[in-house]
């Protein structure tokens, strides 16, 4: 993962807002049909009714987040439901804290 995509993708307050959302998406979303909150996924549709944006909109976020590395998408049916990649989010920690 390069970091500078992982910059990008953490200097927007939306992105970070999704980021923290994803941590525990239990406690941030309601229920949804197909697929399970921790396992699969949070359903993009979920992410941008609590964001209050459109679908577009939260796809480019997502787009830059996965790019990033530091979240992963999966397809159930016809939605894309997303998760934090905790394995890159605690390599670009160690990144930084070996810069530092």
């Amino acid at each position: 993962m390069p970091i500078v995509d992982a910059l990008k993708a953490l200097g927007n307050d939306r992105r970070l807002l999704i980021l923290d959302w994803l941590k525990d998406p239990r406690a941030h979303f309601r229920p949804q049909v197909d697929g399970d909150l921790v396992d699969d996924g949070v359903c993009g549709v979920l992410i941008a009714e609590k964001l209050g944006i459109s679908q577009p909109t939260l796809s480019e976020h997502m787009r830059v987040l996965t790019q990033s590395g530091l979240v992963s998408a999966k397809r159930i049916k016809q939605w894309t439901f997303y998760r934090r990649n905790e394995a890159a989010i605690a390599a670009l920690k160690s990144a930084f804290a070996s810069e530092v």
